[in-house]
């Protein structure tokens, strides 16, 4: 890469006056700062021995980008219960501010990308220094202050104690291209939460180039649209002091209205070509070039990139407009990679300085490259500084709350007919009588479907939660059947049509307890089809610590006549394959409630894991369920339903075949095997009731994974009962194919492997090839 020299004095690129001790001892933090997070991505790549040949990577223009804001942040605005997500490329500045701060330990600073060492993108889990947010995944991190926000506000009303913060969320512009986070601005509980402060680091590039239609004024309307207070800093002092010099408005003019690649361009200008393209061909172009004429080429070439963004005056000026009542967006302006060799190059994004650059740049910064880790005299003013802001946010010692201990059984046996989501509605109200400590902690949430997931009556009982309370104008309406109160004592919180917002506000209720020391219970639910819209989310809020349960339903095929835009095919791999997680598909009401209280013991706490059921809206007979009455007998059958599966039903005589089936099609598998029995064919019914949980416990038998115990394979398929198998179930048919490996026994596998089509529920199972013709068919090819 081509590059031109940088200004020597970079100290004049972040504040054109230096008005007090106090900013110039910043500016002195800032360059330092700059050249850790320089020299840690320099480190990995260029010093660190690779023996695999494969690149490290980084970002250094990313960092220096937001090198200047963040210092500003750190050290002078931020208290000790505020917190912050930063955006994925700049972790090393996060790790630089850690360390000169004292909470990171020198030794890390050389093991970025390393195995056990810093990670590539802050993470609340795997890094040693503090971290608010994990961010990473584009648009998830940058949202989760919002999430964050709400969770805390929800706690203040468990907790009764007040525990109130700015909640700051530092965004790349080209970040803002996803869709997750308008979907987040827009959503109608955000526009109370005036503690969500956004910082857009507007550098005008993304990955591959300068991005030309990137412009403020759009993004600036969009805010306002939602409510928020918008914030611009556009240009440093240096910059407006030309502007406000005969011509100045003529400059101004020239500079807001060009293209963001010509801006960027005139980085890489020497001054004399400055002075002949920055007058441009407009009507003001001679008043430009009179103007600048009059500048030091040295000045003219500062000027140029001494935007909002790297001038730590102008910065504090906007945080000194924030308006706490409503949420507030600044927009800064920036210069990617600024004060770096590589600045404002259009490929800078993942460049890396060479070691002749590197060396440069210690020499321009009065660093030693051959001894980089450098951290203030505490006497100096920098030191002091440096010191007083380590100690404001030195966090208090938190108090932690275990979770209530959750009931494993109700003691009620299903009768009749009944669904498993209807059973998700039923088994929480049981919660609010059975455990009320539990209930209180208790918090679900919903994208505009909770009547039609069956949580109408949770929902009247234990109210919507909002910022204020509302008043709800249907209360004397007697044909109004849900209830729709409003009050921050509320365990509901209802979102709009948007999946995304709905797991990542999961991610961050089920993170209370690591954050707050206070735990939650939270349960999402939402069509099953679309938790593959929300996987990543969801996917992402689990490892970085939130701890909470997932409801798809109504799911499969299954759900007939609503064709296959809602038939959920692939899910139940999901559930088998996300780590953090396990997943359930109950096939009777019983094993809803017990599904449901064991996947709740395990949330918040440091060893806890998420759940997700995948629920059904077909009526079944739950006396298909065969509950033991035997206390013991029942203990043993709940114990093997959170375990992963059942013997359902046992051939009375040594079976020639087993079907194994899970969820929705259970039903089905035992009418075949009363077909099959009547023909002198006996066959065992194992009821599956979590697939995820028995392939763990296959890799436990075969020393895979010597956690993993292995006892309930031996309970639902015994070695002496290992026939040829069936396997069923109402999702893509290779998630329970691995069952036929616990014996190596032969198999057919039926499933969902095409897109569904509507209809009546028996002409789609026969379409599918679930029904029960079709399981009797091939327990008989099997056994031919």
């Amino acid at each position: 890469m081509n590059v031109t020299p940088v200004s020597d004095d970079l100290a004049a690129n972040t504040a054109s006056t230096l008005e007090n001790p106090q900013l110039e001892a910043l500016a002195a933090i800032e360059r330092r700062v700059l050249w850790l997070a320089t020299s840690i991505i320099h480190h990995a790549n260029r010093v660190r021995p690779n023996t695999s040949g494969i690149k490290v990577g980084g970002h250094q223009a990313s960092s220096a980008s937001m090198a200047t804001i963040m210092t500003s942040l750190w050290f002078g605005q931020l208290r000790a219960e505020d917190r912050v997500s930063v955006k994925p490329h700049a972790s090393p500045v996060l790790h630089s501010i850690n360390y000169l701060l004292g909470s990171l330990d020198e030794k890390y600073l050389t093991t970025l990308r390393e195995f056990g060492g810093l990670q590539s993108y802050p993470s609340r889990a795997k890094d040693p220094d503090p971290v608010d947010y994990s961010t990473g995944s584009v648009g998830i991190g940058a949202t989760a202050p919002i999430w964050g926000a709400i969770s805390r506000r929800y706690i203040e009303t468990v907790s009764g104690t007040p525990n109130r913060g700015r909640q700051y969320s530092l965004v790349g512009d080209a970040e803002l291209d996803e869709g997750a986070v308008w979907e987040a601005v827009l959503d109608s509980n955000v526009a109370d939460l005036g503690e969500i402060v956004w910082i857009v680091d507007l550098n005008r590039q993304s990955l591959d180039r300068v991005v030309p239609n990137i412009a403020a004024g759009k993004i600036e309307r969009l805010f306002e649209a939602a409510g928020w207070q918008v914030i611009t800093v556009r240009f440093g002092h240096l910059l407006e002091s030309l502007m406000a010099m005969p011509g100045g408005e003529a400059l101004r003019k020239r500079i807001v209205e060009m293209s963001n690649p010509e801006y960027q361009r005139l980085l890489r200008c020497s001054a004399e070509e400055l002075r002949r393209r920055l007058p441009g061909e407009g009507a003001g172009g001679a008043a430009i070039a009179e103007l600048i004429a009059g500048v030091e080429d040295q000045v003219l070439t500062r000027a140029i990139r001494n935007l909002g963004g790297h001038d730590l005056a102008a910065l504090r000026e906007a945080y000194a407009q924030i308006d706490d009542t409503r949420p507030t967006v600044i927009i800064a302006y920036t210069v990617k990679g600024n004060g770096l060799p590589t600045e404002g190059h259009p490929q800078n994004h993942s460049s890396l300085l060479t070691i002749d650059q590197y060396r440069q740049l210690a020499h321009r910064m009065g660093e030693n490259p051959d001894a980089p880790w450098t951290r203030f005299d505490p006497a100096s003013t920098e030191g002091q500084l440096v010191g007083v802001t380590a100690e404001t946010l030195q966090r208090s010692a938190q108090t932690s709350v275990d979770p209530p201990s959750v009931p494993a059984d109700f003691g009620r046996t299903p009768s009749g007919t009944a669904t498993t989501q209807a059973a998700l509605g039923r088994t929480l109200l049981d919660v609010t009588r059975a455990a009320p400590d539990v209930a209180r902690r208790l918090v679900t949430v919903s994208p505009d479907v909770s009547s039609s997931t069956n949580l109408a009556g949770w929902l009247n009982k234990v109210g919507v939660w909002s910022v204020e309370e509302r008043r709800n104008w249907f209360s004397d309406d007697t044909e109004t059947v849900m209830h729709w109160r409003e009050k921050p004592t509320g365990q509901h919180i209802e979102l709009g049509i948007a999946e995304v917002n709905l797991v990542s506000l999961l991610g961050e209720l089920g993170a209370t307890w690591s954050r707050w020391g206070q735990p939650l219970f939270p349960i999402g639910v939402l069509y099953d089809p679309f938790v593959e819209r929300a996987l990543e989310p969801w996917s992402y809020g689990i490892y970085a610590g939130g701890q909470s349960i997932l409801i798809g339903t109504p799911s499969g095929v299954t759900l007939a006549p609503e064709g296959g835009a809602h038939q959920s095919i692939k899910t139940p791999s999901i559930g088998l394959e996300q780590p953090g997680c396990t997943s359930y598909e109950p096939a009777f009401a019983i094993d809803v409630e017990w599904t449901l209280l064991a996947s709740m013991s395990q949330l918040g706490r440091p060893d806890g894991k998420s759940a997700y059921l995948r629920l059904s809206t077909k009526p079944v007979d739950q006396q298909l369920a065969a509950v033991p009455k035997d206390p013991a007998a029942r203990e043993r059958r709940r114990r093997q339903v959170v375990a992963g599966g059942y013997m359902l039903l046992r051939a009375a005589a040594t079976p020639t075949a087993t079907i194994v089936a899970m969820g929705a099609l259970v039903p089905e598998a035992l009418a075949a095997s009363e077909r099959l029995a009547a023909q002198g064919t006996p066959v065992d019914v194992v009821c599956v009731t979590s697939p995820g949980l028995l392939y763990e416990a296959l890799q436990g038998r075969n020393g895979q994974n010597r956690d993993a115990p292995s006892w309930i394979l031996d309970q639902i398929l015994p070695a002496e009962r290992a026939v040829p198998m069936v396997t069923v179930l109402d999702g893509h048919p290779h998630t329970l194919a691995f069952l036929a490996n616990v014996h190596q026994v032969k198999s057919r596998n039926l499933g969902v492997h095409t897109f569904g089509q509507a209809g009546g529920i028996d002409d789609v199972y026969r379409y599918h090839g679930v029904d029960t013709d079709s399981m009797v068919r091939a327990v008989l090819d099997l056994l031919r």
